[in-house]
């Protein structure tokens, strides 16, 4: 476990990371204590870099199960314990595949960063640098990677399991458990990422935005409360007109999320697609809020 303080790094420092990833792929085979996760990162040596440059990778409390370059297995060249992994194995070639397996226990998180299991939800919070205590990541802002997450997990204990982007695809496995796929095809931070996996109620309307495309909207809360987020949503679809008209930014995917949960470090976290709130900054009822709680 980390016990040293965060250290500043100031822009007359700041390097570009020697190599960049382009593509993420994710399984998460979700378990309160036993979460693997399947990465599958595509790898690019930034221009000039010169071939036998050492690979570092972020990390807090990780188990590596298995590390595979290019395909290939490997069990030396490699160093990996709870600051990261460094990769001195690098291939020569300027592209290359690392898949990395990694085990954690969402349930015994109780930084609540990275991937955390609490009130029988799963949920996560990567800003700044909770990515890397769910895999090994170049985990700094100027690495943007396209990434795509398939989500595993028994369907009574979550029915319901969201990521960033759209849902391309969804469906039943054996033994009770069931599966969904997101994509979002726009490169952007690991600290940006999102993974909700749980049961809760959900208010749902649509947005049409200045091009003509529908955006669904959705928001999550405690099963019960879905009465108190009808404001939230009014708000929601207030705040997307005035992207559009104040700075011309039209909303870029298919469908826009919130997920409020009780037990969440922050106030909200503004992930790609799938905002989540701590419920207090979400929930109003005309009867009882005050106008400050609006």
């Amino acid at each position: 476990m980390r016990t040293q303080t965060g250290t500043a790094v100031h822009l007359k420092d700041y390097k570009p990371s020697d190599y960049l990833i382009d593509n993420v792929e994710m399984d998460f085979a979700l378990d309160p204590e036993a979460t693997i996760v399947s990465t599958t990162l595509s790898m690019r040596r930034r221009e000039g870099v010169p071939q036998d440059t050492t690979l570092s990778l972020h990390g807090d409390e990780l188990t590596l199960v298995s590390l595979a370059v290019d395909g290939r297995v490997i069990k030396e060249g490699f160093k990996a314990d709870d600051e990261g992994l460094i990769l001195s194995a690098v291939p020569k070639s300027d592209t290359f595949v690392l898949t990395i397996v990694t085990r954690i226990n969402p349930i015994a998180n109780k930084k609540l960063m990275g991937l955390y299991r609490t009130s029988g939800n799963f949920c996560t919070q990567c800003e700044a640098e909770g990515f890397r205590r769910i895999t090994y990541y170049l985990d700094r802002p100027d690495v943007l990677s396209v990434f795509k997450v398939r989500i595993e997990g028994d369907k009574q204990d979550v029915p319901l399991m969201l990521s960033n982007g759209n849902c391309i695809e969804k469906g039943d496995l054996d033994s009770g458990r069931h599966f969904a796929v997101w994509h979002d095809p726009h490169p952007k931070p690991a600290y940006l990422f999102a993974l909700f996996a749980g049961d809760l109620g959900v208010i749902s309307d649509s947005f049409t935005t200045m091009s003509g495309r529908d955006v669904t909207l959705e928001i999550y809360v405690e099963h019960g409360k879905e009465p108190r987020a009808l404001y939230a949503m009014d708000a929601l679809i207030r705040s997307m007109k005035w992207d559009e008209e104040v700075y011309g930014c039209e909303y870029d995917l298919d469908i826009f999320m919130i997920v409020a949960v009780s037990d969440f470090n922050m106030g909200a976290m503004e992930n790609k697609g799938l905002n989540i709130f701590n419920d207090k900054y979400v929930l109003a009822d005309p009867a009882t809020a005050t106008d400050t709680d609006y």
